[in-house]
Order: C-alpha cells, then structure tokens, then sequence
C-alpha cells in the first residue's frame, strides 16, 4: 500500500503564512504515520519550504508568484507619493491571470497524481473554482483563512462595490453544494471575526464562520518553551546586555519605508541610549537601506528563525503582519506595529486583534517622523508587558481533523483496509 500522501497549497503572499504551514506539516507528520506531504507554492514561499527540505511538486514552477504583482503596485504608489500603502482589494482584481494560471495548475495536478487530503492555506482561487464546479477534487478539500471578509479602505465607489462582490461570493459560496467534502478552518479565534455583516443584506461575518468553520486557535512555527531563556538566546545570537532593537518587514518585499524610517531614527534614538544596538531585518526580495550613521546599526536582511531574534530583543518596530506580530504577543516582548496603509487586513482585522489582547502599540507611518520614532523606541525599549495569553494549540487542531478526514478518505477507497 503507497503511503498517505498530502498536498498541501501554501499561498503565502509573503513569508508568514509559510512558517505557519510548516508547523502545521510537522504536526501532520506526527498525527499521520509515514504521511507523505507534497507542496505548490511560488516564491518566496518555495524557497523557504525547499530550505526547510520539503518536497515541492515539479508544476510548482508553473505556481504564479502574487507577490511580484503587489511589490510592483507598492512601488507604484510608493512613486506617486504615497509611500508604505498596499491595497489589498486592488491587488486581488490585479492578480486574477495569476489565479487562472494557478487553476489550471491544480487541475493538472490532482489529475496526475493521488492524494488522499489537499489542504489550502488561502488558496482562494482554488476553493472558488471548487465551489464554482470548475475543477473538481477526488478527495477532501481543507481551507484555511485567518480572516473572514473583506473591507474596503477608501470611499471611491468602486471598491465598495468589489468589497460587496467579494464578499457576497464568500458568504453565498457554500449554497452550491461541491462534489467533495469541504472542511472551512479559522486560524485565530472567533473575537477575531468582526460581529457585523459581510455587506448590506448579507450574512454576519463570526455567526457565518461559527456555522461553517472549525476555530483553531493560532499557530506559532516554533515551540514557546524553548524561547523563554532570552539570556541564552541572546547569547546564541551573537548579542550582548546592550539594548536592542529588531525592526523588521515581510517577505512580500513591501515597507522598505519603514526600514528607512529606522534609520533615520536611529542616531536620534542613540543619543537617549548610547550603547543603542538596532538591527534591520528584511524578506529575501528586499533591497536593505544603506549604511547608517554610527556603529550599533546592522543590516542583517533575510532571517530565516526572526523569531529567536524577536524572543531576545528589547523593542520591535514591525509592519503590521498577523504573524510577526502574534509571535510577539506569543513571546511577551514590547512593540511598536505600523500596518501598511490600506490594507484592511493589517489595518483592521490584525489590529483588532492585538487590541483585544492588549498587545503592541500601533503607529501610522504618514504620521511618525524619525524623531517621533526615536522618542517611542526611548519610550517603550524593555517595558514589562501584560499581554493576555492566547491560545496556541491550531497546527495540532488541523492535523487531528486531517487525519480524521484521511482516515475516511482510506477506508472510502480501500474498504477492507
């Protein structure tokens, strides 16, 4: 008998998503005994999976890579002025060759080769081809959102009326029955869901997804007991007892601003705190800025375990990423979010969240200069926090309902087994 086998779609715009499905991975491989876990993914995601020795199917190649798509529009708005901004409704109306691309990919995929699970983490193109009866999966399908709905950002008419469209096909989706089962699952909790409607006439958002969803809980790509000595991993990292500062931006290679920020804010700050140490830390597709002014300020780059680097910082200026910033509400360490300037998800959902936990302190980048930066870095460096605890326990949550759905996906097929 061949072993299970998984295949696991990671649509990770940028990095956090990524290390999230690898933990998710490891947990499957201890629910499933000798499970087999195949990946579709495009850069930058698949660089961080081949790094990690994952298996990556061969039609990953043809995977469409979103992420150059938003860095592109970023750098555009970032030219007429309007630096640090990423639209996320305009990026999904922007990207949609992308997703006819990645459709067709799947397609050739679950017709070459057997699976007894496909997971998706926000593979939405997937799960609304599905449900739209264009491709059709043998097996069970598993959807992974940590947000539900969209909102729109400005006041221009056209992207409420694309947030509506959007939304009504989220919330009526599951009227059309799939061929396969479908399991809907909510990385967070369910405060997380905004308690109002999708949109004028449609369903609310938390009674849709507490109907439709299995609520994990979050997922942290790494074991929160082993972080808990800063002293030892300040010591591996190479830092001493000097002050330090982690300030970091995603993988997507969006919000080199706020790197620029830093270090403009850098010697301002120095001045306060004199053995001042800041380190900058950037996705792999992320040109770093120059050097700065003063010893102290390091450019490190891309940083595969950011979360070590985290765990033994004193202070951390972040964008306002949902992982970043729930392994920092995680790790009880102080910082400082400036979500990307509109981004619904990082604007609202992700800082509601860190509100409702009373982590982080969040920032508008338009609104801070180098010096108001520098005073908040004096401010906050090495501050006690009372962050509530959260629950981490979702990578084992998904695979136990995987490996409930594997194990009758088996015996659907193989009967006697």
């Amino acid at each position: 008998m061949r072993p299970r086998r998984i295949l696991f779609i990671s649509g990770s715009g940028g990095l956090g998503h990524v290390t999230r499905d690898l933990a998710m991975a490891r947990a499957l491989r201890q629910a499933v005994s000798g499970v087999e876990i195949l990946w579709l993914a495009a850069p930058p995601a698949s660089g961080v999976l081949q790094e990690a020795g994952e298996q990556l199917l061969p039609q990953a190649a043809h995977w469409a890579d979103e992420t150059v798509v938003g860095a592109d529009m970023a750098t555009q708005d970032a030219g007429r002025g309007r630096p640090f901004r990423f639209n996320v409704l305009d990026w999904f109306w922007a990207i949609k060759p992308q997703h006819r691309q990645n459709v067709e990919v799947f397609r050739e995929v679950v017709a070459s080769s057997p699976f007894d699970l496909i997971i998706g983490d926000e593979a939405y193109e997937i799960i609304l081809a599905i449900r739209r009866k264009e491709i059709r999966t043998p097996v069970p399908f598993v959807m992974i959102y940590d947000f539900i709905g969209v909102d729109p950002m400005t006041r221009t008419p056209l992207e409420h009326l694309g947030a509506y469209i959007i939304n009504r096909r989220w919330a009526y989706g599951y009227r059309r029955a799939p061929d396969v089962p479908i399991t809907t699952c909510f990385i967070g909790e369910k405060e997380d869901i905004p308690d109002r409607p999708f949109g004028p006439g449609l369903p609310n958002r938390r009674r849709w997804a507490e109907e439709r969803c299995r609520i994990l809980g979050y997922v942290l790509p790494f074991d929160l007991a082993s972080c808990q000595d800063r002293p030892a991993i300040r010591r591996k990292l190479g830092y001493g007892e000097e002050p330090l500062v982690v300030c970091a931006v995603g993988g997507s290679g969006i919000g080199r601003e706020l790197l620029d920020l830093c270090v403009e804010s850098y010697p301002l700050a120095k001045r306060q705190i004199p053995n001042l140490r800041m380190v900058l830390v950037g996705g792999p597709r992320l040109q770093m800025p120059g050097p700065g002014e003063g010893s102290g300020l390091e450019m490190r780059g891309y940083v595969p375990a950011l979360y070590e680097h985290f765990a033994a910082s004193d202070l951390v200026v972040t964008q306002g990423g949902g992982t970043s910033t729930l392994e920092l509400t995680a790790l009880r360490r102080p910082f400082l979010y400036f979500p990307l300037e509109g981004h619904f998800e990082q604007q609202i959902h992700v800082a509601n969240r860190l509100e409702r936990h009373g982590a982080g302190v969040k920032m508008r980048f338009s609104g801070t200069s180098p010096r108001d930066l520098a005073e908040m870095i004096t401010t906050h460096i090495g501050t006690e926090v009372t962050y509530k605890a959260i629950p981490v326990q979702g990578a084992q949550r998904l695979s136990d309902i995987a490996k409930t759905l594997i194990d009758s996906s088996v015996a659907d097929v193989h009967p006697d087994l």
